[in-house]
């Protein structure tokens, strides 16, 4: 009990030093005024993107609350989380409010929530797993939930926390500094370097929650994977292909790997568009990782490919997206190989076709993104076609063997900071 009582005292200490720290407002809304009602608040996304500051500045406004973090070994390892509440409830005054964070590293959490609900608790509690995304979320926590997406910064929220008024030209400079440093939020408001945060939190999520967690016996082997994998965001892969350039023994292993790094939101892959369900499946798919951030820090590649990293950008403003529940994402290419990086579709229909190029200035690039616009448009039957660039803007209208199309030209800056 005593050990207990010293880390929740030490950790009610960090909680009270964390509400004098630079809090940065995010974009996602709890999408309620209150905690009158019964939901229980399920807050997910990676590891350090501030899940917890978000709820914990929430909450200082909104309510009175007590707080357990499931991310020290002495807790997981107490097994008796009554005793752990018993201990916060002498430390914050029995609170009706409780955040858990880091839920997912307690034995049976939907059980321990599923039992405080139903005991008049209210709820808040965190995850860095993406698993509490999954169907069978519904299925724990019995009781109604809201599901709220907290990842890095956005580049809109990049731009807020940079806390000053911005000409275009800026704007445009901004989103290329972005795109190296990607949105982790500590190094950007403590002014830190940004590789070194980024690699070691990488290697401490991949040895921590995956090698350790899953008792991976060649902890080198998947980390050899993440760094290839990082260093192609943006290319299509197969899991035997994977398996031969990591030297890994099966196309099983790299597949249950690959769940791994995607479940603890490092790297998500993306599905090439197919309207035969069979077809799809057996497509390759492309990767792409949750931060830019960790591209600068973990790949071999020795100078960046600025067109990848902002696709990978475009990718995770769609992800998120997706994780919302506001639309379905893929990527489209013909028997020709030619590719549109993301079809867009909102329920049952395709609404829009995007490709992210950097520089649309050489004549062949831009006949070439236009020409696999079109071809798309005519096997999807989508009217909406947009080519995300660096700082070219226009409408243009195009032409493909008799086809013609609109095409809206709009610098990547800007479509970020468009409220859609």
């Amino acid at each position: 009990m005593n050990n207990v009582r010293n880390v929740l005292v030490q950790q009610k200490a960090e909680l009270e030093n964390r509400f004098k720290e630079l809090y940065i407002e995010r974009d996602t809304k709890l999408k309620i005024d209150s905690v009158k009602d019964n939901l229980i608040r399920v807050i997910i996304g990676p590891r350090r993107a501030g899940k917890s500051f978000f709820a914990v500045h929430w909450l200082k406004k909104n309510a009175k609350f007590g707080y357990i973090n499931f991310d020290d070994e002495k807790l997981v390892a107490a097994k008796d989380f009554d005793e752990l509440l018993a201990v916060a409830d002498s430390l914050y005054g029995s609170p009706e409010l409780l955040l858990l964070d880091e839920i997912q590293n307690f034995d049976k959490w939907e059980l321990v929530a599923n039992r405080l609900q139903r005991q008049g608790r209210k709820l808040f509690i965190t995850g860095s797993n993406s698993n509490l995304l999954s169907k069978e979320l519904a299925t724990h926590l019995t009781g109604r939930h809201l599901q709220i997406i907290v990842f890095p910064f956005s580049f809109k929220e990049f731009i807020k926390q940079q806390n000053q008024e911005l000409t275009t030209t800026q704007k445009s400079e901004k989103l290329f500094e972005y795109s190296t440093h990607g949105g982790y939020p500590e190094p950007l408001v403590k002014n830190i370097n940004h590789n070194e945060y980024l690699s070691t939190l990488f290697d401490s999520i991949l040895f921590k929650d995956i090698v350790k967690r899953y008792k991976i016996r060649k902890p080198n082997a998947i980390e050899n994977l993440a760094q290839f994998l990082l260093s192609n965001v943006g290319s299509e892969y197969s899991f035997q292909r994977l398996a031969e350039l990591t030297k890994s023994k099966s196309a099983h292993t790299i597949q249950k790997y690959l769940g791994y790094l995607e479940e603890a939101f490092l790297l998500f892959s993306l599905k090439r568009f197919s309207f035969k369900t069979r077809e799809q499946l057996a497509s390759n798919k492309k990767i792409y990782a949750i931060d830019n951030g960790f591209i600068s820090a973990k790949s071999t590649k020795s100078t960046p490919d600025t067109g990848k990293l902002y696709e990978n950008i475009v990718a995770v403003h769609l992800k998120k997206a997706e994780i919302d529940g506001k639309l379905d994402f893929y990527y489209w290419k013909n028997p020709q190989h030619e590719e549109v990086d993301f079809v867009i579709k909102e329920r049952t229909k395709i609404t829009k076709l995007i490709q992210v190029c950097y520089d649309i200035s050489n004549p062949n690039t831009k006949k070439r993104e236009i020409r696999a616009l079109i071809k798309a448009k005519q096997e999807l039957k989508c009217s909406e076609l947009i080519v995300l660039t660096n700082d070219y803007e226009a409408e243009e209208t195009a032409e493909w063997y008799g086809k013609k199309a609109k095409i809206k030209f709009i610098p990547l800056w800007k479509w970020l900071l468009t409220k859609k």
